[in-house]
């Protein structure tokens, strides 16, 4: 029963961190579940209740961040809520067009809600490459949180083998 634990958690946290990249597969939540189900192996080392709470709410603190991320940079490039809109409404369009529409989904949202609110194409490409930048802020973001719940994950496996 062990192995088949370790196993399901193995593929969990290793699900999880190729959701870091494909925003369709949801990394962080993957990898927390990858970790607990560590805590049912026997000789495992459970951490106190607040450690496992302290990364629960991370990761959704993290989820949440990442959908937010290119809205926010956007806006810090000097777009409007037009531009912001057209980055959420592009992320969520272009996780159809997967792979590449993950990454164009926010850069041409933002750039057609500027063109929409009667910006320049100057002003439009800079809020734009603000919701690229907030997109790729949001996987580092997400990759960092998950190797290192992946890691203290390994960590407490009992050694079985």
């Amino acid at each position: 029963m062990e192995y088949v634990l370790i196993v399901l958690s193995a593929i969990f946290l290793l699900a999880g961190l190729i959701g870091c990249i494909i925003p369709m597969i949801p990394g962080p939540p993957l990898t927390l579940i990858g970790y607990c189900l560590v805590f049912f192996i026997p000789e495992t080392v459970i951490p106190a209740w607040y450690v496992i709470f302290f990364w629960t709410i991370l990761m959704v603190g993290i989820t949440i961040l990442d959908n937010l991320l290119p809205a926010w940079g956007t806006k810090k490039y000097g777009g409007t809520k037009y531009g912001m809109w057209g980055s959420i409404i592009g992320l969520f369009l272009g996780i159809s067009f997967f792979p590449i529409g993950l990454i164009a989904g926010p850069f041409l949202g933002a750039f057609l809600g500027e063109k929409i609110s009667k910006q320049n194409n100057h002003a439009a490409l800079k809020a734009a490459f603000g919701s690229f930048i907030g997109l790729m802020t949001g996987v580092v973001l997400k990759l960092i949180v998950c190797i290192i719940l992946t890691y203290q994950t390994i960590a407490l496996m009992p050694s079985l083998f």
